[in-house]
């Protein structure tokens, strides 16, 4: 049916699959409870494919990893009780990344709200610090509204995830519907979203006066469509990127004035810039501590020039010399045409000089010593997808440890939206099911997730999710018989007191097949591309187990509490020396 010009007298569970097709909804992720059985039931009167997780938490990554492949709004939904509770690893990932996902759970019937009923759990409450806002909807005329909001709100702004908890009998119940009479009012911007002109000339005299500028490249940029602008004002000014986990990509590492990664793995020479800058250009990040390092010793002779969306994050960490509150795209729109073009590019040749033996070696040059190291499976995954032109339609999933950092450093990522990764939560579980969203949403990439063998062990039981739904992914798992970050940690400030980070694990090959899953062993870096390339002309899902390097670490590091400057460097003795600079 049109749902858009149609005014009918729907049940609530229909309410609420006719809300989200007209909201251009077709894909959802979520497993069926009581409470929200009455939607279930009401599905198959609607064009949405509805993908069944195996745990709530995989369907909350997945609508997160579909919004940050997609661009669009990724939605899950679940029962009341522990249905709703699984989610909120999912919602809070979304919240610190703003990720605009939309969740809906099944409540129980609002006349034994607060009794304590079967499965009842008070899911908007808990959930309040976490979203941008929630609802609890008790009647069956009240979805729509909601839901049209909560779509508006998810995206609007800084984007995030919105919770909608509907009671059974507000599903049961009927109402008329019309999907134009549920629009939410215009979106109308915080007052303060506008870069006043007084600050505009403040930001202009800044830029025009600085000598060492560098620009800080964050996930707004994608999230604001920006990445043309940041392009052309980079060039027109000589200013180099730097970028934040979140945001790589948004700038193309290619590029002659990319730095690569700052913070606290970030590449040594990028760190010492940031940290002898006279201008630092924040375009669409927070200032967050894994940025900064010691806020105190942070850039300490450098102006700042803030462009934030959101004005709750100017001046929390760092204080702003000059704040463009508002859309960055739209900022920069404003900046561009009133600065004069800069050719002088000293500055860029102190930077790339900072590099010398700081640079990390491209590891495809090291000599193959016999030991198969994580930063080589990495680096060959992206040499393996460049050479087979594969590279602007491959999305890399991580989940959060060593390996997440091996990627940032080792994977050359020259467009948006190329790597999905949890920033800001750091949630282990993360990539196998995000990684099934990224692929549901872009189905002609290359999906890759790489993972530890921590993390991988968390939401393994999606690996059926892939096959149910007959998905071509890839799946490197990163196998050092550790929780490699923290046994890192555990080795440089715990007296190398491996308390409880060896971690068994299965067979991941034989685990895989026991899914419908083929996959393979690879010990040897000589096997990596090779196993690589079958993997993703397989055209079938495929798993590869890397038994690497068990005592690795991931190089510079920040210790907790030292300034950005203060780097622990990889020891002289280390296979991996850090000593040529980078192709």
């Amino acid at each position: 049916m049109n749902v858009k010009n149609q005014h009918p007298q729907l049940t609530g569970a229909e309410i609420i699959w006719a809300t989200l097709v007209g909201e251009g909804v077709d894909k959802v992720f979520g497993y069926p409870g009581g409470a929200i059985l009455p939607a279930y039931d009401a599905l198959r009167k609607f064009p949405i494919h509805h993908v069944l997780v195996r745990h709530e938490q995989g369907a909350s990554h997945m609508a997160d990893g579909y919004a940050r492949a997609s661009g669009k709004v990724g939605v899950c939904i679940a029962t009341s009780g522990p249905g709703a509770t699984n989610l909120v690893t999912g919602i809070a990932t979304a919240m610190l990344d703003s990720v605009p996902i939309i969740c809906i759970t099944g409540q129980v019937g609002s006349k034994v709200l607060g009794s304590d009923a079967f499965q009842e759990v008070d899911i908007t409450g808990i959930t309040l610090p976490i979203t941008k806002h929630n609802y609890l909807v008790t009647r069956a005329e009240d979805i729509a509204p909601a839901l049209r909001e909560a779509f508006q709100i998810a995206t609007s702004g800084r984007p995030g995830p919105v919770l909608i908890d509907i009671t059974k009998d507000a599903q049961q119940n009927s109402a008329a519907f019309s999907f134009e009479a549920a629009a939410p009012a215009h979106y109308r911007p915080h007052p303060m979203l506008q870069a006043e002109s007084s600050a505009i000339q403040h930001a202009i005299e800044l830029i025009q006066q600085a000598k060492r500028p560098i620009i800080l490249a964050g996930h707004g940029i994608t999230h604001s469509g920006a990445e043309a602008q940041v392009l052309a004002f980079a060039e027109r000014q000589q200013i180099p990127v730097a970028s934040t986990l979140l945001g790589l990509g948004a700038f193309p590492t290619y590029h002659a004035l990319s730095l690569g990664m700052m913070g606290m793995h970030g590449e040594s020479w990028v760190n010492n810039a940031i940290q002898q800058a006279d201008l630092l250009l924040a375009f669409g990040m927070r200032f967050d501590d894994r940025v900064t390092g010691n806020l105190a010793h942070y850039a300490p002779n450098a102006k700042k020039i803030h462009i934030e969306i959101d004005p709750s994050e100017i001046n929390k960490n760092v204080r702003a010399d000059v704040a463009l509150i508002g859309d960055l795209r739209e900022t920069l729109d404003l900046l561009l045409p009133l600065l004069p073009k800069k050719t002088d590019t000293s500055w860029i040749g102190e930077v790339n000089a900072m590099k010398g033996d700081a640079a990390v070696r491209d590891i495809i040059n090291l000599p193959d010593n016999g030991h198969l190291y994580a930063a080589h499976v990495i680096n060959d995954i992206w040499h393996e997808a460049h050479a087979a032109g594969r590279a602007d339609q491959t999305v890399i999933v991580t989940d959060v440890g060593q390996h997440q950092m091996w990627e940032a450093q080792y994977y050359k990522h020259d467009v948006p939206r190329s790597l999905i990764t949890s920033g800001g939560l750091g949630t282990m579980g993360f990539a196998l099911p995000a990684a099934i969203g990224a692929k549901v949403a872009c189905p002609e990439k290359d999906v890759w997730v790489i993972a530890g063998d921590g993390g991988f062990q968390m939401t393994a039981s999606e690996l059926s999710t892939i096959v149910q739904e007959g998905l071509a992914l890839n799946i490197a798992v990163i196998n050092n018989g550790f929780l490699g970050m923290v046994r890192q940690w555990q080795e440089a400030f715990y007296e190398k007191n491996y308390a409880a980070s060896p971690i068994l694990s299965p067979d991941f090959v034989k685990l895989a097949g026991a899914h419908g899953i083929d996959g393979a062993h690879v010990s040897e870096r000589k096997n990596v591309i090779p196993t690589v390339t079958k993997a993703r002309t397989s055209g079938k899902p495929f798993l590869i187990n890397f038994q690497v390097e068990k005592e690795d670490g991931v190089y510079p590091m920040i210790a907790p509490g030292a300034a950005l400057h203060e780097m622990v460097r990889r020891p002289a003795a280390d296979p991996l020396l850090e000593t040529a600079e980078d192709e």
